[in-house]
């Protein structure tokens, strides 16, 4: 009885795991991102716009690449910018909640 209880318990938290993670990326990009990019993904006058560009759209792995990496001299995409995008690091965990919260910007 008691393996089935505890079976119950992890399924739960198992299941409610992603609202957490999708809790923790509001909370990231509100920490680390919004400053720039704006509080919907919007844009600004220091980053541009992650809002349903073809950028947030495309591949994940590109996104956590320039999340992780940043982008700075020749690589700075959007010279209009005044600053260059700071690399971050994260857990693999944050860091694929983070892109799922971008994509749904």
């Amino acid at each position: 009885m008691k393996r089935l209880i505890w079976l119950a318990v992890f399924a739960l938290v198992v299941g409610f795991s992603g609202a957490a993670f999708a809790g923790n990326a509001a909370s990231i990009y509100a920490a680390k991102c919004a400053m720039c990019h704006g509080k919907g993904g919007e844009g600004s006058t220091m980053a541009p716009a992650l809002k349903g560009t073809d950028f947030i759209k495309g591949d994940a792995q590109a996104i956590k690449d320039v999340i992780t990496h940043g982008r700075s001299g020749s690589a700075k995409k959007y010279s209009k910018f005044p600053i260059a995008m700071p690399k971050f690091k994260f857990s693999d965990a944050d860091l694929d909640a983070l892109v799922k919260y971008l994509k749904s910007l």
